[in-house]
Parts: structure tokens; sequence; C-alpha cells
């Protein structure tokens, strides 16, 4: 199968597609692939969703009513069938968008520097890598600022930059890598799982053990394809995951724990923790963000809604970092504080909890 594909793909891409097709206008292509040889009969909108799993069916059933799916260079209606060696391609009313890295003056947090890599302490809130509906304001182009006068740095060259991402509402520590020979011996090492990453997670429920193992594939949400899922290990599903944790404080209602990753895919801890019944607090995407433990008392939804606003995301944080040095080859071991809003959120609970327990009734 051959695959050609810029940045496109995601609920944003879709969103000026029209309903009617204008026959006059222009289309400019933003994805293609031709179907295996051994290509089964299934639906073009099915075959899509395949390929783009950053998208929705419904969006692109619209794409196809709008006359934007074409087929060995024909218009088709989303119940058309794939067949061997079709040529599927996407086509929309605009030209593709030029994912060019420019550089901005976004302040950054660096925890070490030096003529090899950046280690920074990233903000809750700052997406990772520009993508469909954030072009700017990414750390990528805080990093393309800072770097804007070393002329060996060249933001667009994807052998240098990031070499792991977290989530735009996960805080934390990432590395960056500024030349390709760094890029490629840290890769080697996140590949191999020789780095150290702990996190620290508040999440919903008590533990009856003090410490667990998650095992379990992580793939696409067949359901929703916004979320990851966990299915068996060793499935034909997903990719192969695995996060420790250990108990670090307790509230009854709510437990903080770290959590060491074993490997490291899209929303491990969030799909894992979810998994086994105890989602993060104030996650939203992953229903972490309802109140799934305690009494339904007025007094205290009115205290999680407090929490909430004083922590208004997921309740994650990259806490630790190591790795070897891949020019010295010395162990490098990084950490940063647990941030303000989730300070705050701790002590909240904890004067929550020891207002609990001295009440007669230990009621609260």
């Amino acid at each position: 199968m051959m695959v050609e594909k810029d940045s496109l793909g995601t609920e944003e891409d879709f969103r000026a597609i029209g309903l009617e097709e204008d026959e006059n206008a222009e289309l400019y292509e933003h994805f293609r692939v031709v179907a295996d040889r051994g290509q089964q009969l299934l639906r073009v909108d099915k075959f899509l969703l395949d390929h783009l799993p950053d998208t929705s069916r419904n969006r692109l059933q619209t794409a196809a009513r709008a006359g934007f799916v074409h087929v060995n260079g024909q218009p088709v209606k989303s119940n058309y069938r794939v067949k061997p060696a079709d040529v599927v391609t996407l086509l929309l009313d605009r030209p593709r968008y030029e994912n060019k890295i420019e550089a901005e003056d976004i302040p950054l947090d660096i925890v070490y520097e030096d003529e090899e890599l950046i280690v920074l302490n990233k903000p809750a809130g700052l997406v990772v890598h520009p993508g469909c509906g954030n072009y700017t304001g990414t750390l990528v182009n805080a990093i393309a600022w800072h770097l804007r006068d070393d002329p060996g740095y060249d933001p667009n060259d994807p052998g240098v930059g990031l070499v792991h991402r977290i989530d735009k509402d996960t805080s934390g520590l990432l590395v960056v890598a500024k030349t390709p020979e760094a890029k490629t011996k840290l890769g080697v090492q996140f590949f191999n799982k020789t780095t150290r990453r702990r996190y620290n997670a508040l999440v919903w429920g008590n533990f009856t053990e003090d410490e667990g193992r998650i095992e379990g594939n992580i793939a696409r949400n067949p359901r929703d394809r916004m979320q990851m899922a966990v299915f068996p290990p060793g499935s034909d599903v997903g990719k192969h995951a695995v996060t420790h944790y250990r108990v670090l404080e307790r509230f009854g209602y709510v437990t903080l724990v770290e959590c060491i990753l074993e490997t490291g895919r899209t929303h491990q801890i969030r799909a894992h923790m979810k998994h086994i019944g105890h989602p993060l607090f104030n996650d939203e995407r992953y229903g972490g963000d309802q109140i799934l433990r305690g009494q339904q008392t007025g007094n205290y939804s009115a205290f999680i809604r407090n929490c909430y606003a004083l922590c208004p995301r997921q309740a994650l944080h990259a806490e630790t970092l190591g790795f070897e040095h891949p020019a010295t080859c010395r162990q490098m071991d990084f950490s940063a504080p647990l941030p303000v809003d989730m300070t705050r959120l701790l002590e909240k609970w904890r004067i929550f909890l020891k207002g609990a327990t001295q009440r007669p009734d230990g009621k609260d």
C-alpha cells in the first residue's frame, strides 16, 4: 500500500466542507492512498477512516456528499466499495496548509541545556507541536525562537527537535535534540525503553493495594476516535503497553499515584487508569470530569467544582526524566516539581480529608 499525505486528517480539516459540490471550484489533493491488491471490498468511508484515524466517519461522509472523495479520478459516494488497486483521493476546495515552523517569542522553562540537547518543563495548556487548529503558539514554535541564532538548528528538519511528546494539558519534562546525532541516539533509548520516566497523577477512587502493574494493548477507540482504548495483551489490536503505579497519598475518594512508563503509547496513563476504574481527576476526555466517588451532596459537589476550577485539566505531571547523554554517555536525571495548580489541588484535598476525619459522624 502506498500512502501520500500531509498533516491533514483531523476534525478541523473538514470544518469548511459544504454539502453541495461547486462544479466550478478548483479542488486540491490532500490525501492519496492506493488499495492493496489483496484489499477486500469495503465502503470508501470506512476505508478512509482506517487511514485517517484522527477524523470521523461523519466528516468523511460529508466530504463524499460534497464531491471531495474520488476513486480512480472520479467522485464517489460514501457507499462506494473500494476494490484492489483502487486509487482513493481526498480533495478539498483549498490548498494544502504548508506546515512550516515559524519562530515565536514564547517563554520556555529550561531545566538544562548544552550543545546537544535541551530539557524543558512544559506548562499545562501548551500544545507541543503544530497541528490542525494549532498552527502557531506551540512548544515547537517557542523552541525555534530560542534557537533562532543557532545555524545548525532547522525547526523544519524532522531530524532534530522533540524526541517525545506529552499531551497539551499534561505538564512536565521533555527532551529536545539539537542535532540529528542526538535525536537518533535519544530515540533509540526511548525505543529500547531504557529511559526513566515517572509521572504524578491524581486519580479517582481508592486502591486496595499500594502498587500494581497495568498491561494492555492500546489502540484508537473504535467508538470514539478521540480516545484510546485498552485491549487484551497479545491481541492483534493495538500496541503493547505497560504502566507501573505506586500509591503516594490517599484521600479516600481520590488517590495520588506515581506512574512509571515501561512503554510510551498515546494517552497511555490516561487510558490504562480508566481501564482499571481509576480515571484521572478532571480528565474530560476519559470521563474523569464527573463526580465518580463520594456522596452526591450539595457541599461535596461544590467542593469538586472548586477543585476543577483550581486545576482545570487532567491532573497529570511528568515529574522525572532520565536518559544517557547522547554525546558523553553519562546518565542524566532531571525532575520538575508539581506545578502550582496541582499543588493547590492536593492541598485542598488534604484540608477536606482533615475536616472529614475530625467530624464526629465521619460524614463529608
